[in-house]
């Protein structure tokens, strides 16, 4: 039999063995914290919008400096499936369009594509023409079907900016998604659209951001 004091050595000695993990070398969010620290930290805490066009495939990440508004950088969209349109049904693999909100609780640090944050679909507005659908989101890697890939590292980044902003006390981050840039050309190719009314009641928002350079708020 082994002495207890040659089985505390031999514990000790396996344990020595064996690598560390601190909290900090697994947490999703710390590590995308780090990445993004130094090149962004002195934007960290201020409010961020985020505004999606469709068919660029583009996502653009907003941040209000003192008073202001700027585009702080674009984003390619790396997956995304259905056409230009809005979401109507679940399973019709239709990414949606319309103005959204991003809470706290809907920041996913352990979603299967690395980072990720529902952006709110269906809104009130979704729900009373009926729309269904659930856990719609912008997420990492390079494929998706009714959310919005951006890769793993574009998705440290823009979770990060919206996480920081979320904690330094931002109500919710405020998310515009749109068909195609709405310039008043582009609504009138469009007029024979099936969607066209929808869209009317979303040009409003795109004109404003156009305008003002600031996140539209339905109801202005």
């Amino acid at each position: 039999m082994m002495s207890k004091p040659f089985c505390i050595l031999l514990a000790a000695a396996i344990l020595a063995m064996v690598p560390s993990c601190s909290p900090d070398e697994t947490d999703r969010v710390a590590i995308a914290y780090r990445h993004v620290k130094p090149a962004w930290g002195g934007h960290f805490g201020k409010p961020v919008f985020i505004r999606i066009v469709k068919e660029k495939r583009e996502l653009e990440l907003h941040v209000k400096e003192g008073d202001s508004w700027s585009l702080l950088k674009t984003y390619p969209i790396a997956g995304m499936s259905g056409t230009l349109g809005p979401k109507q049904a679940e399973g019709d693999f239709q990414a949606p369009e319309g103005f959204y909100e991003v809470y706290p609780n809907a920041l996913n640090p352990r979603s299967n594509h690395w980072l990720a944050f529902n952006v709110g679909y269906p809104n009130g507005y979704d729900r009373s023409l009926g729309r269904t659908g659930s856990y719609i989101m912008v997420h990492g890697g390079d494929s998706s079907v009714g959310c919005f890939a951006i890769t793993d590292p574009a998705i440290e980044e823009v979770y990060t900016m919206v996480d920081q902003a979320l904690k330094a006390g931002q109500t919710c981050v405020p998310v515009q998604i749109y068909p195609f840039e709405m310039t008043p050309q582009r609504m009138q190719q469009e007029q024979d659209s099936p969607h066209i009314e929808f869209w009317r009641y979303l040009q409003p928002g795109w004109q404003f951001t156009h305008e003002h350079a600031a996140p539209f708020q339905p109801g202005e």
